[in-house]
């Protein structure tokens, strides 16, 4: 979709306008707002209306002045987390590409997909290309399914009944078939996906924990299949378990694991 000038100044002017108001003292009225940015007042009015109905800011009742709504806190804070996460787990992500030679990265939930936010290429190898910032699905990538292998079962369910799409012609889109693949996740504590987003990649994961034992994210090691081969998974899979459990430990989980269902898994696969 193409943005014409008219709306590249109105998203211009509604960002403008959110900046303004997160350099308030709480909160700013409409004709305040006006005059600090140089808008008309009715332009203003109309650019709060429209941020309003998105939840990205409140109208006091009784005042009528303006505040930040709940849902730009909710995505400042996910930003924080992300930003955290990157930077607790990019030095560990680089100690795994350099020993194990294959592209290392973290995601993270990112709505019904999964969300790559920090990647470490191997040195002198060529690279896969940067994933950071790339959506994936989850039923078809291994750290998808370390996520959806820690979901509740009615959010695996409402996933699956959205309908998945089926990447190639290894890729789990049958419900029976996807429920048994995350039992096997979570009993030996470790994902693969052996060309089932594209042909030629295969790769590993295993789940980062919270201080709460919550999965949060998955460590994930990714190459070509030609080098990612069948035999060396379950090797590249326990440095992912290992880079995980360092990652976790610095996110304070007990012995770097979480505790609780999914922590038992972790234990269960490890005995």
């Amino acid at each position: 979709m193409t943005l014409d000038g008219n709306a590249v100044r109105s998203v211009d002017r509604a960002a403008a306008l959110l900046l303004a108001l997160g350099e308030s003292q709480g909160e700013a009225g409409v004709t305040e707002l006006a005059r600090r940015l140089g808008l008309h007042k009715s332009t203003a009015s109309r650019l709060l209306a429209t941020l309003e109905k998105r939840g990205l800011v409140e109208q006091d009742e009784e005042s009528g002045r303006y505040r930040l709504g709940l849902v730009v806190i909710r995505l400042a804070q996910r930003a924080e987390r992300t930003l955290d996460l990157r930077s607790i787990a990019i030095d560990e992500l680089e100690r795994v590409a350099r020993l194990t030679r294959e592209t290392t990265g973290i995601g993270v939930l990112d709505g019904d997909r999964m969300l790559t936010v920090a990647q470490a290429d191997a040195p002198n190898v060529a690279a896969v290309g940067d994933w950071t910032g790339r959506p994936t699905p989850l039923h078809c990538v291994a750290s998808g399914k370390v996520l959806l292998a820690a979901l509740a079962e009615r959010d695996v369910l409402r996933i699956v009944r959205g309908g998945l799409r089926a990447c190639t012609e290894r890729t789990l889109v049958q419900l029976e078939p996807l429920l048994e693949e995350l039992v096997r996740v979570r009993r030996r504590g470790w994902a693969t996906a052996i060309g089932e987003y594209d042909i030629g990649l295969n790769a590993v994961a295993a789940p980062v924990h919270d201080a709460r034992g919550n999965v949060v994210a998955a460590v994930h090691i990714w190459g070509p299949a030609f080098r990612v081969t069948p035999k060396r998974l379950p090797e590249l899979a326990a440095h992912a378990r290992e880079a995980a459990a360092a990652v976790s430990a610095r996110l304070g989980a007990p012995g770097g694991e979480g505790t609780g269902r999914d922590a038992a898994h972790v234990s269960a696969a490890s005995a």
